[in-house]
């Protein structure tokens, strides 16, 4: 019997919990810092990554997985020959992750059927189409539906993310359209959000970051009403914002589920301490 296997990378910062739960493989990317390299979500946590990165005088690089990586992978998680593979990855605007993907599905065009599929997104971002994906999976149906489903996620999940300073995206070269904001902050917080092909882009501009959290639940209040939604908030060391979101999305919001994440050390990288990401999809119709 064919089964569907789901892959993605560790940039989705999907919760341990749920990665078991719902048999998720998740190949990891690295994180360098000057000479030492890390792989994501294995030899470095989040909490290890954050005091580092604030103890350490070198600005941390980060790198794609290689598609030799990709097919051990693939080849691995595949244990039957009709096997279906769903592979959902970090933006390649982003990175080159997508691009190694494809170059392991051609790779083993001849012995795998792999599907990859670029999100477009960051963080939780992907993470909650993956997981919603995944109980897809458990739940027994084929892949049409998965790919069906997982084109609507593709198309209807917002992300909105704010951060404590733009630097970290400057510096590695991600700040994408949010370029120009530089320089004309002050006490703003940008609302930052993920365009059409998978870009940072600035959506506005809020005096405070109280105000902006209100503003971006504003935001998605307005496009998904009372619609029951999946939520997830990620945050870089900033539970405590991340903790007053969640109780008042779910005061505001007719949530079905909630998942707070740590932003873990490649996407943390670019963003830097102090963000804090909220993502939301609508859940699906019966």
């Amino acid at each position: 019997m064919t089964s569907i296997k789901i892959v993605t990378d560790s940039t989705a910062d999907i919760p341990e919990e749920l990665v078991q739960k719902y048999n998720i493989h998740v190949i990891p990317l690295n994180v360098h810092f000057g000479e030492e390299q890390f792989e994501d979500g294995i030899s470095l946590k989040p909490k290890e990554f954050y005091a580092k990165l604030t103890s350490s005088e070198v600005m941390p690089k980060t790198s794609q997985p290689s598609p030799q990586q990709f097919e051990e992978l693939y080849r691995q998680v595949a244990t039957e020959k009709d096997d279906q593979i769903l592979s959902i990855h970090l933006s390649s605007q982003m990175s080159g992750t997508m691009q190694a993907a494809l170059i392991a599905k051609e790779e083993l065009k001849n012995e795998l059927a792999i599907h990859v599929y670029d999100s477009k997104r960051a963080s939780y971002a992907i993470g909650i189409v993956v997981v919603e994906i995944a109980k897809l999976v458990a739940q027994g149906a084929d892949l049409e539906a998965c790919q069906k489903r997982l084109n609507e996620l593709l198309k209807d999940t917002r992300v909105y993310f704010m951060v404590d300073t733009l630097e970290f995206l400057q510096k590695n070269g991600r700040i994408g359209k949010a370029s120009a904001l530089l320089g004309s902050l002050l006490k703003m917080k940008p609302i930052l959000s993920l365009n059409e092909p998978g870009e940072v882009y600035p959506h506005e501009k809020v005096r405070g970051q109280k105000k902006a959290a209100a503003r971006i639940l504003a935001l998605l209040k307005e496009e998904f009403g009372s619609g029951e939604v999946h939520v997830g908030i990620s945050h870089a060391v900033n539970e405590e914002l991340a903790n007053e979101l969640a109780l008042e999305i779910k005061h505001q919001f007719n949530t079905q589920s909630v998942v707070l994440t740590e932003i873990g050390s490649v996407i943390g990288a670019h963003v830097g301490p102090g963000t804090v990401s909220l993502s939301m999809t609508n859940v699906e119709q019966a």
